[in-house]
């Protein structure tokens, strides 16, 4: 088995390295390749990656590639972690959306449309070479947004297996387990639990909780409203008239004005403290007698990121059927709903794929903002796809928090100043 692993040198790589190594007596990997196109990165985080295998016995090879073509050729799996811009971009993007009175974040609004522009076509040309040089593998996406992404996956490389994956929806599976065992006293197995939830990338809402097929959301969210009545997170109407979870990410939407205020204590936005950290890290990587990863890699965020993507990719190749979190293809799991959307929801993988599980539409409150967010999505990826500046346009038109009408050509073409290193396809390049 070969896995490949688009984005190498990202400071997470690391923790996947455990993953895998934890997971070696059933996923027989001969080779992982660490793919990046920052040769001097790729160095720093594949040579620890070399060395936390060599300490684990050498259960299998490392290759480090700056060759894309060839890192993905004759790949089982491909894991594609990257940012196009790195770092400066995302503060970009940041920035972008605070001087212009929007909201400026990484995967939501107009700092997630840009990342979307310069990410869809690198996706793309990862899919041809999989397409060509790997058929039949397949391709877990963590690049945000993720969603997004995949939505553009599923619409110009139709015939890739891809699944978009994200460390939200098991997040929240295991701090509900945690809570649940600190209550119970009883141990609960993860892979007998399965959180109902459902939408979009970064815009779900979590309704229901089984364990071992028996529904428990009935003690589970009345200990969140409890929780959250001594929290300042969310106000309890809001919960007690959903009667679900939201995803973290919606405070942008339902506390638009709460979150631009934080914007204008900037600096340092995230991503200035991301740099911070992984400045940091890559320090502490470069050590030639580190062979763990070190506590610092737990301020970068992602928890159980690689536990998601090694679970994933177990469950396909040794066809458990366990079901996962993840962005795929409605395909009438959601029979109301277009059955061409990529949506987040439970979905059960074995070695035929990854199969949505039938779900009931969540209700009139949310669907509205997921179908206004959808249309974005599709926008957006035409504009990406075809550098087509009408469709960037009413992309922004259409996101609830875009800019008003008179001030979207502006913004527009702010992003696509600070962004044209890497959008070619605006520039007619």
């Amino acid at each position: 088995m070969k896995i490949t692993v688009i984005g190498g040198g990202s400071t997470y790589t690391p923790e996947l390295i455990n993953g895998f190594l934890a997971r070696t007596e059933s996923l027989p990997i001969q080779e992982l390749w660490l793919m990046d196109i920052d040769k001097e990165r790729l160095e720093i985080v594949g040579g620890f990656a070399q060395r936390m295998v060599a300490a684990a016995g050498n259960p299998f090879k490392v290759v480090l590639s700056t060759n894309q073509r060839q890192a993905i050729a004759d790949a089982s799996y491909v894991i594609a972690q990257l940012r196009v811009g790195m770092m400066p971009a995302r503060r970009g993007d940041e920035y972008l959306g605070q001087r212009n009175g929007l909201i400026g974040q990484e995967t939501t609004g107009v700092g997630g449309m840009a990342k979307a522009l310069r990410t869809i076509p690198v996706i793309l040309g990862i899919a041809k070479d999989l397409r060509e040089t790997a058929p039949g593998a397949l391709l877990a996406n963590f690049t945000n947004p993720a969603g997004l992404v995949t939505e553009a996956l599923n619409r110009y490389a139709p015939d890739v297996t891809a699944v978009g994956v994200c460390n939200v929806g098991i997040t929240a599976k295991m701090e509900i387990i945690e809570g649940l065992e600190k209550v119970t006293g009883a141990k609960i197995n993860s892979d007998q639990a399965i959180l109902n939830t459902l939408g979009l990338n970064h815009l779900t809402w979590h309704r229901g909780f089984t364990v071992n097929g028996v529904e428990i959301w009935n003690q589970i969210f009345p200990a969140y409203l409890a929780g959250a009545a001594k929290e300042d997170e969310w106000d309890l109407r809001t919960l007690e008239t959903l009667g679900m979870i939201p995803n973290y990410y919606l405070h942008y939407f339902y506390y638009t004005e709460r979150k631009l205020a934080e914007q204008k204590k900037w600096p340092p936005s995230r991503a200035e403290e991301v740099m911070g950290i992984e400045k940091d890290l890559l320090r502490e990587y470069a050590d030639p007698a580190l062979t763990e990863p070190p506590a610092n890699l737990l301020k970068r965020g992602g928890a159980y990121y690689s536990t998601l993507a090694t679970q994933v990719i177990n469950s396909h190749y040794n066809d458990l059927g366990q079901v996962h979190v993840v962005n795929v293809r409605n395909g009438g799991a959601v029979k109301e709903w277009n059955p061409d959307w990529v949506l987040e929801l439970p979905a059960s993988v074995d070695k035929s794929g990854i199969h949505p599980l039938p779900a009931d539409p969540l209700p009139a409150s949310c669907f509205g903002l997921i179908s206004q967010v959808k249309m974005f999505e599709l926008l957006t990826i035409q504009a990406a796809v075809h550098g087509d500046k009408n469709a960037l346009y009413q992309a922004l038109l259409t996101h609830p928090l875009g800019p008003s009408a008179d001030k979207i050509q502006a913004v527009m073409e702010d992003l696509l100043e600070i962004n044209k290193q890497w959008l070619p396809q605006f520039s007619g390049q």
